[in-house]
């Protein structure tokens, strides 16, 4: 996956220290000034207000503590607890929550537990129950440090303290990301090893939070990309899509790109598809390098850029692209029992990509200008070397590509067939591995090929991003920093209307550059519902935002990390971290500004069945 001729990447600077002083002074000022107060409020509510509502759910339900309460009493008090938190209060959604439900929010459950604390919540009125629900959140919200009993208080100032380390290590990391002034794996290293010396993660599980499945996948993806170049298939490919363009100029191949990845991302995942294309992508950059007899890094960076921000396009514009539009129909169905379907949700978003795939090949061929703008010198160079093995695909190409079909059927099918097939959840990003293991049994790679064409510094980049998402969650810091904004905005008369609805976009596209897309809507998703239902109950504000949150956590385009394939094409090492804002800065108003309109018009024409208008 590399140029046989040694090219200086990021990996080869080294520190840069008048640069690194300037986010490693930020860190440290932000650890040195006393705790804010709104930071020391968020610290007290991560660190005590589930256990100050588990009393007061005990309490009220039940006139005990929870350490008297039978199984069933204590789960029912800890799913309340977890709805107030999601800012769930419908008396009917709670009693469809299952042992999935629980699962997802660290509960344990049984199905005798479950059927029991059914049946005497089923008791209570609705109304009642929904107003102590209600009640549960103001008891949170409602903490403050001088309520804390004495021998409490001390855990909750170090709360308020990591918290501030959050924020200070987000300081950190955009700005090394965006100044490279270390190579950007030692970034993702840094933040496990700040997460430790300031206390919010543990040294006993620091490791097992950088090898999370989606770093698997990462792994997985980019090994899936070496077999596919080791055989051929890559070649292949490219002939198949651009071989008979009469007139292959870079414009022309770059919207084929977009219009090829970006319709796929809506049922196929976006790491597949990046690591698919990124093989593809290089070879016409060394094939038309090679047949030009010089380098063209801009040519280089360009084709990376195009594959990364189609795989970004449209996975959130159908049900199907991603967990995020999961979450957040969860949440609309939890908070206010307002059922999204499939083909609701693809009418209201598919026409998004519309408007997104043609911004985005303006942006990439306005943003870069490769001396080589003809690709068919490049094009001849790959027909010459796919006609030298015959035109029929060959023995290990078939077997590659059908490898990659049975990963990418395991994938789409891992929660449901083949979870009730062998009883075992693997994960996308076992079986991605799993894949990579397939080349080897069957041949086509050695660990050789794995050693020198996966790009290992980038796995590490990613996980990186994993546990960085992760210290934003666990610690409050996502919640302070999407809060803070909606605090900020809500005098100056953005809490309602399109304004409320633009604000929990622009929230939700600044968090999801720095961590997962499914954390950042997790994260904004409750905050803008919950506003959307006290300022506009009843009316189609609340399925908008719904649908929107998840649109723009897809906004990733600017840094790194912000998403796998961003990770994955920087494997190429043509890019650097500056030449994803090139285009990112420009995609991200694009991204904000279409989807208001498309809100204000398509959306409000359209209305919502059984909803007034907001």
């Amino acid at each position: 996956m590399a140029e046989d001729k040694k090219k200086k990447t990021g990996y080869d600077k080294y520190i840069n220290w008048k640069v690194f002083s300037i986010p490693l002074g930020l860190l440290i000022i932000m650890l040195a000034i006393p705790t804010p107060k709104g930071m020391m409020k968020v610290g007290v509510e991560y660190a005590y207000g589930p256990k100050y509502v588990h009393e007061f759910f005990a309490q009220k339900l039940f006139q005990n503590t929870p350490n008297e309460l039978n199984q069933w009493q204590i789960q029912m008090v800890r799913m309340m607890e977890a709805a107030t938190q999601q800012s769930s209060f419908s008396h009917a959604a709670f009693l469809k929550k299952n042992e999935k439900w629980c699962r997802d929010n660290n509960i344990t459950t049984t199905r005798q537990h479950l059927e029991q604390l059914r049946t005497f919540a089923g008791t209570i009125p609705p109304r009642e129950f929904e107003a102590l629900l209600h009640q549960g959140l103001e008891v949170r919200q409602g903490l403050t440090l001088n309520k804390l009993k004495e021998n409490e208080r001390a855990a909750a100032v170090k709360a308020g303290f990591k918290v501030k380390a959050a924020v200070g290590i987000v300081l950190f990391v955009v700005f090394c990301f965006v100044t490279e002034a270390i190579p950007l794996p030692m970034v993702a290293l840094c933040v496990g090893i700040l997460g430790m010396l300031t206390g919010i993660v543990h040294r006993g599980n620091v490791a097992s939070l950088y090898w999370s499945d989606a770093t698997w996948f990462i792994m997985g993806s980019l090994m899936f990309a070496v077999a596919f170049v080791k055989t051929g298939v890559d070649k292949r490919i490219a002939m198949m899509m651009f071989g008979k363009l009469k007139n292959p100029d870079i414009k022309w191949v770059t919207l084929i790109i977009i219009g090829v990845i970006a319709p796929l991302t809506m049922f196929m995942s976006d790491h597949a598809l990046a690591a698919m294309f990124l093989p593809i992508g290089i070879t016409l950059y060394m094939t038309s390098v090679a047949a030009r007899g010089e380098e063209d890094p801009e040519l280089g960076k360009m084709l990376m850029i195009t594959i990364a921000m189609a795989a970004n396009l449209g996975g959130s514009l159908a049900p199907s692209g991603a967990a995020r539009n999961l979450i957040m129909m969860g949440y609309a169905e939890d908070m206010f029992g307002l059922s999204i379907g499939f083909a609701q949700w693809c009418l209201y978003c598919i026409p998004f990509l519309f408007y997104l795939v043609p911004f985005t090949w303006l942006a990439v061929n306005w943003r870069f200008k490769p001396t080589i703008k003809n690709l068919k010198p490049g094009l001849d160079v790959v027909r010459r070397e796919v006609d030298k093995i015959g035109k029929q695909w060959s023995r290990d190409q078939i077997l590659a590509v059908a490898i990659f079909a049975v990963m990418l059927f395991s994938w789409v099918t891992e929660n449901n067939l083949i979870l009730s097939l062998t009883g075992i959840r693997f994960g996308i990003g076992v079986l991605a591995v799993m894949g990579g293991i397939a080349y080897m049994l069957a041949g086509l790679v050695n660990w050789r090929d794995y050693q020198t064409g996966v790009d290992w510094g980038v796995v590490w980049l990613y996980a990186g991003a994993i546990i960085f998402g992760r210290i934003l969650v666990d610690t409050g810091g996502a919640f302070y920093i999407a809060s803070t904004i909606v605090d900020v905005v809500v005098p100056f008369g953005l809490g309602e209307g399109l304004a409320l609805l633009l604000t929990g976009n622009v929230i939700t596209a600044m968090l999801t550059q720095l961590m997962a897309d499914g954390p950042a809507c997790a994260a904004v998703g409750p905050v803008t519902l919950a506003m959307a239902g006290l300022v506009h109950p009843g009316t189609t504000m609340i399925p908008f935002v719904a649908m929107a949150t998840s649109i723009s956590s897809s906004f990733a385009y600017c840094l790194i990390i912000g998403t796998p394939p961003n990770a994955i094409v920087y494997a190429s090492g043509y890019l650097e971290a500056k030449d994803y804002l090139r285009v990112g800065v420009i995609m991200w108003f694009v991204g904000i500004i279409g989807l208001t309109l498309m809100v204000s018009t398509y959306w409000r024409w359209l209305g919502w069945p059984g909803m007034v208008p907001f």
